[in-house]
Order: structure tokens, then sequence, then C-alpha cells
């Protein structure tokens, strides 16, 4: 039990330090940039991290198929926006994603295949659309897609080790984890 304390701990201190949302300018160049932006809101850490914890009690296909369809939707929302389309009701979807996310993990949910990657798909839509129209001036596309890719991949996998974690354990730690998430998720939209 003192591993899994010690991981919350460590989740805990990774998103307390990132209450500032990942939207301000970065100027490190592309792969910098786009490694740390997923890394530095509130947000993204918790809808990727809650997907991947949440992709654990899914089918055996939804949950190795859970990194696919996030980058997917993470890499067309950034084309959408590189492609100088718009996407009405981006930071809705980012919030949104949080407080569903939540809810599924709290509800123990398991949905299909189909119906869970299409929720994620769209869930990173929203995600990957907000990293690449923020994405810094003189910035190298590819450098910055490859950047933010391996950060959502890495946190999303996190998210993952600790659903892994927690399956071990009573579902209530689990259900709690979801409640807290859900509960930020509602603050994060009411903010």
């Amino acid at each position: 039990m003192k591993l899994v304390t010690k991981l919350l701990s460590a989740a805990a201190l990774l998103t307390a330090s990132a209450t500032a949302m990942a939207h301000p300018g970065h100027t490190e160049g592309g792969f910098t940039s786009g490694l740390l932006h997923p890394m530095l809101g509130l947000d993204h850490l918790l809808a990727m991290a809650a997907i991947g914890f949440w992709s654990v009690r899914q089918s055996k296909l939804m949950k190795n198929a859970t990194p696919a369809f996030v980058i997917g939707g993470m890499v067309f929302g950034a084309a959408l926006a590189w492609g100088g389309l718009s996407l009405p009701g981006v930071e809705t979807g980012i919030t949104f994603s949080v407080l569903v996310a939540g809810i599924l993990i709290a509800t123990l949910a398991k949905l299909s295949t189909a119906v869970g990657g299409t929720l994620v798909g769209a869930f990173m839509l929203f995600h990957g659309f907000a990293h690449g129209a923020e994405m810094p001036e003189g910035a190298t596309l590819a450098a910055y897609l490859a950047g933010f890719s391996i950060a959502t991949l890495a946190i999303t996998l996190v998210g993952r080790g600790l659903g892994i974690l927690m399956m071990k354990a009573d579902s209530r730690f689990s259900r709690g984890i979801g409640g807290v998430v859900a509960v930020a998720g509602g603050y994060l939209a009411a903010a």
C-alpha cells in the first residue's frame, strides 16, 4: 500500500504544480514547447491521465487501442487548427472531457470499443486543437507535434499504470479518484 500512497502523492504534487493552465505562450522552441504544453495544464494532465486510468477496466481491444485513439484525436485536432479551421467550444470540450472521464472512472463504466474510442477521440480532438492553435511562432510543426505526442502518450500511460495498481486495491479507491477528477472537471468548467 505504500507504493500506491507514494504514486498518489506524486500525482497530486504534479497536478498541483500545474495549476496554471497550459495555454500561455511557450518560448522554448518546437519540440520542448510541444513536450511541455500537455504537462503544464491541469486540464490536459487530468484528462489524459484519467483516460489512461479508465482504459484499464475496458475490454482488451479498447484498452490496447486507447493510446491510438488518444494520439489520433490529438493529431486530428491539431491538424484542424493548423489548417485554419475553427472548432467552437474548445475550452468547454476540454473541461467536459475531464468531468466525463472522472465520472467514467467513478462509476466503473465499461463502454464498447466503438463508443469508448469515439468518446476518447472526440475528447482529444479538443485538446489537440488547443495544442495546435497555441504552437509558438517559429516552431517547427514536426518537432512540436512530436513533443506533444510523446507527452500525451506518457501522461496517458502513467494514468494507465496508476489504474493497474488500483485494480489490485478496493474499487472504492478508484471510485474516489474518479470523483476527485470529476469535481476538478466541474471546477474547471465553472472557473
